[in-house]
């Protein structure tokens, strides 16, 4: 299309995804960022919860923080990863071979809670009702997920509850399908065991999380358990 005498041309391509105006092209993604900034928001945006806009701010913060504010974050994922490992006993998350909840003489060894994260170990601690031991069994049985009993800690948790005599289970596993299943199959697996299996009440709604759960709910569900 011709314009005004003087005027540049401006080919105008509608079958293309892009509308070219001189050299200005319409449509087409400019990163702002260098690679190597890029990079950081990319590993930011998988991290839980943390979308392209929330990476982005993360990224800037990092970027406008000293050099030594920065190492120090860095230093501190590092330690965290060489240093934490599964308690040997329960697995949870420890930088001992035993964690201080198993190794506490205070604790009632015979009264066992198992729960699937060391993050649903950390939200009834806070209840502060609960003065047993726990067991990560790090996931639950979810076959549409490709997660079976073999990868979960179930044949350490038989062991541990053969081995210490434990007189109760608390079976501590989330409110859901999942959850519900892990916790049957579990209690099946200890049919004909001298122990009493309880599973938490049902003040936590259906469907929920331990995580999301406040204080006060956690400590009714745990002192009103039930058998199962």
């Amino acid at each position: 299309m011709d314009g005004p005498a003087g005027a540049s041309k401006c080919p105008l391509h509608v079958g293309d995804a892009r509308w070219n105006i001189g050299l200005l092209t319409i449509g087409a993604y400019l990163n702002p960022y260098g690679p190597a900034v890029s990079q950081l928001i990319d590993q930011f945006q998988t991290l839980p919860g943390i979308g392209r806009k929330s990476a982005e701010r993360l990224a800037h913060y990092i970027l406008a923080c000293t050099q030594e504010e920065a190492s120090k974050l860095a230093d501190s994922i590092q330690a965290v990863k060489q240093s934490i490992r599964p308690c040997s006993i329960c697995f949870n998350q420890s930088e001992k071979e035993v964690c201080d909840i198993c190794s506490d003489p205070r604790r009632d060894q015979q009264v066992l809670c198992v729960v699937e994260q060391p993050r649903d170990l950390i939200s009834l601690e806070a209840a502060g009702v609960f003065n047993g031991v726990y067991h990560i069994l790090q996931g639950r049985i979810a076959p549409l997920e490709g997660i079976g009993p073999e990868q979960l800690t179930i044949d350490a948790l038989l062991r541990r509850i053969r081995k210490a005599g434990i007189r109760e289970v608390v079976m501590a596993t989330n409110p859901t399908l999942e959850g519900d299943g892990t916790a049957l199959f579990i209690s099946n697996l200890l049919e004909g065991e001298n122990v009493k299996i309880t599973r938490l009440a049902r003040g936590i709604a259906s469907g929920s999380v331990l995580e999301f759960a406040n204080k006060e709910m956690l400590a009714d569900a745990l002192r009103g358990r039930q058998s199962f």
